[in-house]
């Protein structure tokens, strides 16, 4: 069973950003003919597109006995407290406040995050920095997991 799943996905208004991109391909090249007109069109939207797809491809997920945070897989029992942080603690941590040995699943167009303690004492990283939709719930997933790990 999974407590938590969550792809970090872009917001939908880029995906209109993708659109005016391919559109703006193709009429570049439009001096250019037809057909190179609507490779351009059909080629940039798909570019766009597929680069759209897998900067949103990220994912956290709280599996048994481990977190998942894009390509870090961490063990429960190397994390300490989870700490809730809303938009304007996010923005400071992921400012001024940042630590650079900290891992960071950082998304910009993401306003709150989850800030998780390392505490493994070989591990020089002394933060994770989720960016989620939904921290109170990966945090609770945490302690759930964390607790049925060390039934």
């Amino acid at each position: 069973m999974q407590p938590y799943d969550e792809r970090l996905t872009v917001p939908r208004s880029w995906w209109l950003i993708a659109l005016t991109a391919g559109a703006l391909l193709g009429v570049v090249l439009l001096p250019l003919g037809l057909v190179p007109m609507l490779a351009g069109l059909t080629g940039g939207t798909a570019a766009a597109g597929v680069a759209l797809s897998a900067y949103g491809s990220a994912r956290i997920r709280v599996t048994s006995g481990s977190l998942v945070a894009g390509a870090a897989r961490i063990p429960l029992t190397a994390l300490g407290e989870a700490r809730v942080l809303d938009a304007e603690e996010a923005l400071a941590w992921r400012t001024h406040r940042a630590d650079a040995r900290a891992h960071m699943l950082l998304r910009g167009y993401i306003p709150t995050a989850l800030r998780v303690e390392v505490t493994d004492p070989e591990d020089p990283t002394p933060y994770l920095y989720l960016s989620t939709r939904s921290p109170e719930r990966l945090a609770s997933a945490l302690a759930v997991a964390s607790r049925s790990g060390q039934s």
